[in-house]
């Protein structure tokens, strides 16, 4: 039986809210189960990836660390939409950096993060099983 895809869409500013947390803990766990995770951020939920976010004044946990370890899970596939970051003033380097190694090529660390457009997302989509909106 092949492994269904499954595309994790995160349209939620991280804090606020449950969503973008549940969402990564719901991750995990499908990749823990060895399921072929995908996971795309749009509107505010690029907020989600920002660089040296700090929840101190919210009185909530940082939890942004933990996307570190999507790497160490085969989550490589972490598609970020150019145009929500273009209409929040964002670019790439503001988010943080997420990497894997890859096996195939002598254990090379490599960017899981790709900017894609609207368009290339609507593709991506496509190709899925299973969808699930955060």
């Amino acid at each position: 039986m092949a492994t269904k895809k499954f595309l994790y869409i995160n349209r939620k500013a991280p804090h606020g809210s449950i969503y973008a947390q549940e969402s990564l803990e719901v991750v995990l766990i499908a990749a823990a189960f060895e399921q072929d995770v995908s996971l795309a951020f749009v509107d505010d939920g690029v907020y989600q990836l920002m660089q040296n976010q700090d929840t101190a004044a919210l009185g909530s946990k940082n939890f942004s660390p933990t996307y570190r370890a999507l790497g160490d899970y085969e989550v490589n596939k972490i598609y970020v939409e150019q145009e929500s970051l273009e209409l929040r003033g964002l670019a790439k380097d503001d988010l943080m950096p997420l990497v894997y190694e890859d096996e195939d090529d002598d254990w090379a660390e490599k960017d899981s993060i790709h900017v894609v457009s609207s368009a290339e997302l609507a593709e991506i989509i496509e190709q899925q099983d299973v969808i699930l909106n955060f």
